[in-house]
């Protein structure tokens, strides 16, 4: 059965002159236009191709790469507005990705990038976007344990922190006191499972060790510490929070627990005037 929005392995049947039929295997077949086709297709070569649905509601092929697909979510930039809704770069040659004004949380103008989810409209069965994101997230419970690894999509900084996308599916959250840095809006990243609180949301964190944190400020402080003179930084766990801070963006109680891990796996010295790296710790 052809997948509407998705990436299809299909099979070649048959080759005419605007092209190539392709097929599922079960009778179902879609037509791959010529500007796709760069190297000559025999009966039984198998592409992967995503199918849409043309302005004739006809299913078509292309080699190209959306920036989304069907399930997904991703930041799109408006390209024309008119009477049935924006219409979004969608990275296809030729087609645009339509957001219907009911799926629209604030009135869409050209140039600019909104957040949308891509789904099929049960109607039209047509490959539509939704900028109205809540009601596609969270509608199930999430399974996973303290530690997975996720892939989530920063997309809103608040007072607590930033709000993602976890795996195309739940509302995430990384807490302000957790980051070392700003996270980057419309950004991808890895990151891990802290907790999954009981309406579903989850707290997420940049590094799975440890407590999360604190393995990326080890890296940090030793990275820092390979540009010393001599591998030595005047700053040790009896320094002030407001230096520690202003030196590496956490909290001393972070910063302790860090030079402590590298300590006890004997990558540092520590002394009363600062951290020195080992010196095989730095090679």
């Amino acid at each position: 059965m052809l997948k509407i929005g998705k990436y299809n392995s299909l099979q070649v049947a048959r080759n005419v002159d605007f092209g190539a039929y392709l097929t599922d295997g079960e009778g179902n077949e879609v037509l791959l236009p010529a500007r796709y086709i760069t190297v000559p297709l025999q009966p039984g070569n198998e592409l992967e191709v995503f199918v849409y649905k043309d302005s004739e509601d006809r299913p078509v092929a292309t080699t190209e790469r959306p920036f989304a697909i069907v399930g997904e979510f991703a930041y799109l930039q408006v390209t024309q507005v008119n009477n049935i809704g924006a219409f979004l770069d969608w990275g296809l040659v030729g087609k645009e990705l339509l957001v219907p004004y009911s799926e629209q949380k604030l009135k869409l103008t050209r140039g600019m990038v909104v957040l949308v989810y891509v789904y099929l409209d049960d109607a039209t069965k047509r490959v539509v976007a939704s900028a109205k994101i809540d009601k596609f997230l969270g509608n199930k419970y999430p399974s996973y344990k303290i530690g997975d690894k996720i892939e989530a999509l920063v997309y809103k900084h608040t007072e607590l922190g930033y709000k993602a996308v976890v795996d195309n599916l739940f509302h995430g959250m990384f807490y302000e006191n957790t980051l070392y840095k700003p996270l980057e809006i419309g950004k991808t990243i890895h990151a891990y499972v802290k907790q999954v609180r009981d309406d579903g949301k989850i707290d997420l964190v940049l590094s799975g060790s440890h407590d999360g944190r604190v393995d990326e400020l080890m890296k940090r402080i030793a990275g820092r510490l390979k540009q010393q003179p001599e591998y030595f930084l005047p700053i040790s766990d009896s320094a002030s929070p407001e230096t520690i801070r202003a030196t590496f963006q956490c909290s001393k109680k972070d910063f302790k627990k860090a030079i402590g891990h590298l300590y006890r796996e004997r990558k540092i010295v520590i002394t009363d005037g600062g951290i020195r790296l080992i010196e095989n710790g730095a090679e």
